[in-house]
């Protein structure tokens, strides 16, 4: 029970995730390649730093051969006049600075390793950093145009809405008429009592009119004229 409750639980918090991770996509996917930039801006530093540092191998490098080569013509020299003693010290001393340059060749080649893949791993980065900030744009287009194609379902929602009350509107208009209804209630009830039989008796003639009718005024009006 325990167990699937934890799984549960679990992927209530994973689907929690992905809709935040939905949700704030631009933002995140900003901030991954601020985070990139700034492993390359540290990488790039590190890179200046072994650079540097081969350089001024190089240099002591250099230096320390032009010291064995002049060192070497001078024990040279020394051992043409006999000099053996002198000549021993600078041999003593050639052997030390051949050491160590053995020893600065051999950190110059490491460094000279280390410089070439940081250079490329720097330059695999920017490549990718470039590729990420073309996808944030893509994104970002395609955001926008999720927005859109939200505000027009609203638009779309919102015409439903507005056709329904139009329906509503058109059903009301519809009804009869209550106060016509109620008239032609009072008519039937006065058939039903008789009320108006004379006047249908008179209108054909049975009887004296109960009303005046238009061909009474036409009547009266030419009459007048008479």
């Amino acid at each position: 029970m325990f167990k699937t409750l934890s799984t549960l639980i679990a992927g209530v918090n994973a689907r929690s995730e992905d809709r935040v991770r939905d949700a704030f996509a631009i933002e995140l996917i900003d901030q991954k390649i601020r985070e990139a930039e700034a492993s390359l801006k540290a990488a790039k530093a590190t890179l200046a730093s072994l650079i540097q540092r081969h350089r001024s191998e190089e240099r002591q490098r250099d230096g320390l051969q032009k010291r064995i080569t002049d060192m070497t013509r001078r024990a040279q020299e020394a051992l043409d006049a006999g000099n053996d003693a002198l000549a021993g010290e600078a041999a003593q001393a050639i052997a030390q600075m051949e050491n160590e340059l053995t020893i600065r060749d051999e950190t110059c080649d490491r460094l000279n390793q280390k410089t070439v893949r940081l250079r490329a791993s720097i330059e695999a980065s920017h490549r990718r950093i470039i590729d990420l900030k073309q996808g944030a744009i893509q994104a970002r287009a395609v955001r926008r145009e999720q927005a859109i194609q939200t505000r027009l379902n609203t638009t779309v929602t919102s015409a439903s809405a507005t056709e329904e009350a139009e329906e509503m509107i058109a059903r009301v208009m519809g009804r009869d008429d209550p106060f016509e209804q109620s008239q032609i209630l009072q008519e039937i009830d006065r058939d039903l009592s008789h009320d108006t039989l004379a006047d249908r008796m008179a209108d054909q003639g049975y009887g004296p009119a109960t009303r005046t009718t238009a061909d009474d005024v036409l009547d009266r009006l030419k009459a007048k004229k008479k």
